[in-house]
């Protein structure tokens, strides 16, 4: 899952990128409006986090611009302005959600994932399963059959991504997109590499074999 945080503090932006990062996102981060507002314009996003005080472009400003193209990306706002008229307003330009600073982080984690589940309209939004692959998205643990699988931050971001699209191929720009951030540089292999070691745990010692490579396209699990 991608996420772009428009914040301005270094010292929070750090802590919400290191925490998000730890947890498997991919984080964009912008430390201005303007910036924030043309990332979110024109790169995919899962959600974003929004501080409403910024440089160049407030974060109201962003969201309401946001909505007007019709952009549906679900917006948590971070505020240290308490005040309920400070809230409303935020949802009424187009927030999701509204959170005040100083926050837990396991706060924002909960909220960011009540987010998603919403915008994904998972009818089960705890657990993936495909054939006797399952992953439970709460505990962050992944099964073939009754064998845990070990798998990395990022290795688990990659099979949810893979698992919610089953049945589509889906393109290494497409993986870069939702999985790392914009800075990566789409000429290493590293997708290719994850891949493998993602077959391999996953299709160790089995005869189905879910992920399969499709020449010149991409990756599809089924």
């Amino acid at each position: 899952m991608r996420i772009l945080l428009i914040e301005d503090d270094p010292k929070t932006a750090a802590f919400i990128i290191k925490g998000l990062g730890q947890e498997g996102f991919a984080v964009d981060h912008a430390a201005d409006g303007e910036i924030g507002l043309h990332l979110a314009s024109e790169f995919p996003f899962d959600a974003a986090v929004v501080d409403i005080m910024l440089p160049k472009r407030d974060g109201l400003s962003v969201i309401e611009c946001l909505r007007k193209q019709q952009n549906p990306i679900p917006v948590i706002v971070l505020s240290a302005r308490s005040s309920v008229e400070d809230r409303i307003k935020g949802l009424q330009v187009g927030a999701d959600d509204y959170l005040m600073k100083p926050f837990a982080f396991s706060e924002l984690l909960a909220r960011i994932q009540a987010l998603l589940r919403r915008a994904s309209a998972q009818t089960d939004p705890t657990s993936l399963t495909v054939a006797d692959l399952r992953m439970d998205l709460v505990r962050k643990k992944a099964f073939r059959a009754d064998r845990e699988i070990e798998l990395q931050p990022k290795e688990f971001s990659l099979l949810e991504y893979l698992m919610r699209n089953t049945g589509r191929v889906v393109s290494k720009t497409m993986i870069m997109e939702h999985v790392w951030d914009y800075n990566f540089d789409p000429q290493t292999n590293v997708v290719e590499t994850r891949i493998c070691r993602l077959r391999e745990k996953i299709d160790r010692g089995t005869e189905a074999k879910l992920i399969r490579t499709v020449r010149g396209m991409g990756y599809v699990l089924e």
